[in-house]
């Protein structure tokens, strides 16, 4: 295949996998009566009432600012478990250590569905539907697993030298972790937070189940579209697209680190 050939492909490739993008941003910008009149490249009228009517009024904000506080609060809490489960498993040899590194992963495997009644009798016992932290904990189930499985990947590539080294030098061990360990696997916290941050922010079923008014995610408030007169579908196109935002903002940020993430940090 030349290189022409081949430019060509990844152009093609590319245009499929903005065309959804486009297409929502295109329909963000019209009115529900100018989407359903008829069929447009672009928007002849644009408008911004979409996208105004969801930055001013709460019902709708305030669905994003509870779908951050609880994803922030999970990729903090998954990273305070996994780093040091992750360095222990990287470090150490134990009985079933091997066994309980893969059970780790299965958890990941596992329907949310299967675990949806358990996590609801248990919130509710404890007084915690319709709570941020509620969300945050359930979504550890799987977000503590994939942290443990990827950061693990990071630390075996580090030699154990540079642990006796420091140990040698003096440093205890909370000392050698955070300001000399740490800092040699920035790359895969970084790529960890995305993944814990991601698969967060999309879950659905824990965050609408788990909540009802107060702590109610911008997923659950997107179904507010629906009403008698059928979807509105310049709302719905706006909120979708500024649910994409973040998740674009942290790619960003850690687009450099990905191809090893995804390797699970085993490249």
């Amino acid at each position: 295949m030349n290189s022409k050939l081949k430019t060509a492909v990844l152009i093609f490739y590319f245009i499929l996998l903005l065309l959804p993008i486009y297409w929502m941003l295109n329909m963000s910008l019209q009115t529900n009566a100018d989407i359903l009149g008829g069929f447009s490249l672009y928007p002849s009228d644009p408008t911004l009432q979409n996208f105004t009517k969801i930055l001013t009024d709460e019902s709708w904000y305030s669905g994003y600012i509870n779908s951050m506080i609880y994803v922030t609060m999970n990729t903090l809490i998954s990273l305070f478990t996994a780093l040091p489960a992750a360095y222990a498993f990287s470090r150490y040899r134990f009985i079933g250590d091997k066994h309980v590194f893969f059970w780790l992963l299965t958890n990941r495997m596992a329907p949310a569905a299967v675990f949806l009644l358990p996590f609801f009798q248990l919130y509710s016992t404890f007084n915690l539907i319709d709570t941020h932290i509620a969300v945050a904990l359930a979504h550890c189930l799987f977000n503590v697993p994939l942290a443990v499985w990827i950061l693990e990947g990071f630390m075996s590539g580090i030699p154990r030298e540079i642990d006796e080294t420091a140990y040698l030098d003096g440093y205890s061990f909370p000392r050698f972790f955070i300001m000399v360990f740490i800092p040699l696997i920035r790359a895969g916290v970084g790529v960890t937070a995305f993944f814990c941050f991601m698969f967060s922010w999309v879950e659905l079923l824990f965050a609408r189940t788990l909540t009802t008014t107060e702590a109610k995610p911008i997923a659950a408030t997107m179904t507010r579209t629906v009403s008698a007169t059928g979807l509105d579908w310049g709302l719905l196109a706006a909120a979708g697209i500024l649910t994409i935002v973040p998740g674009a903002l942290v790619i960003w940020f850690v687009r450099n680190h990905l191809a090893k993430g995804f390797a699970l940090g085993r490249v």
